[in-house]
């Protein structure tokens, strides 16, 4: 009755390992949708941003900026924050080009949130600028930005500061060789119980 208990016990704890290291990743906070969305191909230019995500932002640390394809911000509103979206006006009507929107959120929660994608304005009415060369500086450190972000649920590029996944992964399997090691130390001391009777 004894062996069974702890058995039982063990299984609970086996179980608690293995679902723990899931809880911090899915708590943290994510874009769902974006208008203009990524990759967007407009015929019209946008006069507003709207970001919706996954949870209710904190208005004082919510930050979106559009930028233009030399790398220049396009001007617009403070961002006003209903819940968990986002909203920015543009001040000037947009050119015809490609546009980086670029954001960093916080959750109530406390854990910031960060990333960006872009879109393009092909309005057949409207000009198309010439866009001026970046230097190469600045063409290698938004390469980098890229590479180093990931894509999340609404399909721009982001990143957090949540546990790296190595360390997660460390964590659950040691935690299951100490599992392991009380099993077999338990069972073990069962056989050598009953061997003595």
């Amino acid at each position: 009755m004894r062996t069974r208990s702890v058995t039982a016990l063990l299984a609970a704890v086996f179980t608690a390992l293995l679902l723990a290291p899931a809880t911090p990743a899915a708590a943290h906070n994510s874009l769902q949708e974006a208008t203009p969305a990524r990759d967007a191909r407009l015929t019209a230019a946008p006069t507003q941003v709207t970001l919706r995500f996954m949870q209710g932002l904190n208005p004082s640390f919510t930050t979106i900026t559009v930028s233009d394809a030399g790398q220049r911000q396009v001007p617009t509103s403070a961002p006003a924050v209903n819940g968990a979206t986002g909203t920015v006006t543009i001040d000037e009507p947009l050119g015809n080009g490609t546009y980086t929107v670029a954001y960093r959120v916080v959750s109530r929660d406390g854990h910031p949130v960060q990333g960006s994608y872009r879109f393009t304005v092909a309005d057949p009415a409207a000009p198309t600028p010439s866009a001026p060369a970046s230097s190469p500086a600045a063409a290698a450190a938004s390469a980098g930005a890229d590479a180093a972000g990931r894509p999340d649920a609404a399909g721009a590029r982001s990143g957090d500061d949540g546990p790296p996944v190595a360390l997660l992964a460390g964590g659950a399997a040691a935690g299951l060789l100490v599992v392991a090691g009380i099993v077999l130390l338990i069972a073990r001391r069962a056989r050598a119980h009953r061997t003595d009777h």
